[in-house]
């Protein structure tokens, strides 16, 4: 009798152990989605996106469709969506181009990310006419919040010369420093794109000519601008992340590019990024049967998807999707 009462005491203490354990993951997830800081950078989830976290849409999908790695991927996207991010602007060095009929400067920008060591390095050149179409294009939304914010004027002599090249490096540098101080700023597309769309236009262009180890480097850099600059619309980086799918795949570099799908799917998942979830997972597919992976869940996801209210947004392949780009 003894015996049997310890016996339901252990299996008690066994069962409360395992609700309260469930009731602490849950309460983690809960705390995750309501962390705030007090630094402007904090980009708090709208009700839409905490629909996709649910992992519970109108595709009915499940958080059974993600795998370990999915979901801890998941997780640190929304983590990094409520961490203060900070950047560093330098320019180290700049290079003076020569043509028939003209002569400029281009300047070398890195960001470097702010708080611990970072490994991914990505430089870009502008000239000084890029610097002020930005702020322009600026200014038609910004005028206000600029007005103590200014950019360095053009001489009308000695644009070569080393010392007023030095001087403007430095200007340069502190001008794109102010504008990433306002929120408002660098949560812009112009500002955004300042960095990374003349990239992404070659990388696309390069793609389209079937060049696509040259188109691979150049949008790997514009990945790691764009994960810089744009922890806050993890969307933006969906595009870019296909992009390098259709080059990895049509290298025919197969792991490559099944890892990549990976790295897309959660965002387009908790999105809503309907364009590209089903020919993603067509494509995701395809590559699992040549590399003999397990692809049924993503199968079954591609049926509801297809099945569901909303059916496929597009017909088109993932690579006709991508090409399509920046036309």
């Amino acid at each position: 009798m003894t015996l049997v009462v310890m016996m339901d005491e252990s299996s008690t203490s066994q069962e409360e152990k395992r609700k309260f354990g469930h009731a602490v993951a849950m309460d983690s997830e809960t705390q995750l989605l309501n962390l705030r800081t007090d630094d402007e950078t904090t980009h708090p989830l709208n009700s839409e996106q905490l629909g996709e976290t649910s992992f519970d849409t109108a595709e009915g999908t499940s958080a059974s469709c993600l795998t370990t790695a999915e979901l801890q991927q998941h997780w640190r996207a929304v983590k990094q969506e409520i961490r203060s991010v900070k950047l560093l602007f330098q320019i180290p060095s700049t290079r003076t181009i020569e043509h028939t009929t003209s002569r400029y400067v281009v300047y070398q920008i890195i960001l470097i990310r702010s708080g611990s060591y970072d490994r991914k390095h990505a430089a870009i050149e502008r000239r000084y006419s890029d610097f002020l179409h930005l702020h322009h294009e600026l200014l038609q939304d910004f005028s206000e919040e600029l007005e103590d914010v200014t950019l360095p004027k053009k001489k009308l002599m000695g644009n070569f010369c080393e010392e007023n090249i030095a001087e403007r490096r430095v200007t340069l540098c502190d001008y794109l420093t102010q504008l990433y101080s306002l929120r408002y700023i660098r949560h812009s597309p112009a500002f955004i794109a300042f960095f990374t769309h003349p990239e992404l236009k070659t990388a696309y262009d390069l793609l389209r000519g079937g060049r696509y180890s040259h188109a691979l480097g150049v949008l790997q850099n514009a990945l790691v601008l764009q994960e810089k600059l744009c922890s806050h619309d993890s969307p933006l980086l969906v595009q870019t992340l296909c992009a390098l799918f259709v080059c990895h795949r049509d290298l025919e570099d197969f792991h490559a590019a099944f890892q990549t799908g990976h790295r897309a799917l959660p965002a387009v998942r908790r999105y809503g990024l309907r364009k590209y979830r089903s020919p993603l997972l067509e494509a995701m597919v395809d590559l699992g049967y040549k590399l003999q992976r397990p692809v049924a869940q993503l199968q079954e996801e591609l049926i509801r998807v297809q099945n569901s209210t909303h059916g496929s947004e597009t017909l088109m392949s993932l690579k006709q999707l991508v090409v399509q780009e920046f036309t």
